[in-house]
């Protein structure tokens, strides 16, 4: 199983809060991550394949595994108040999840969802 995390800036100590709620379900889980939320995960303590940072390039490199078929979900905490200036990638992004048919959260009570199920499921 492998899972993407990301979240804007805005939303990083929401992604804290739930990595540590559900730290003992992702043992065993590959984790994989734009470079600043990874660093967040890793001081969480969980380990993580760190990619760019969303503006240099993160986004596009989460998608590029989205559309080769290698993600199992992506957790996406998104901030809709602020404006990024890298939203073409995060709309790639979301895209490839739909077409590829991926699971996407962009909030907690979503992701929340998907990790109960996959729970359920193991």
């Amino acid at each position: 199983m492998r899972i993407a995390l990301i979240a804007h800036d805005g939303k990083k100590a929401e992604m804290v809060a739930f990595l540590l709620e559900y730290k003992e379900e992702f043992k065993g889980v590959e984790l994989v991550s734009t470079g600043t939320t990874g660093s967040h995960a890793e001081k969480a303590g969980l380990p993580v394949r760190r990619f760019l940072s969303g503006p240099l390039g993160g986004d596009a490199q989460i998608a590029a595994l989205a559309a080769e078929k290698k993600l199992d979900a992506v957790i996406f905490f998104r901030d809709p108040l602020d404006k990024h200036p890298h939203e073409p990638d995060v709309q790639m992004l979301m895209r490839l999840c739909d077409v590829h048919n991926i699971p996407l959260a962009t909030n907690p009570a979503t992701a929340k969802l998907i990790m109960d199920q996959l729970v359920r499921s193991s």
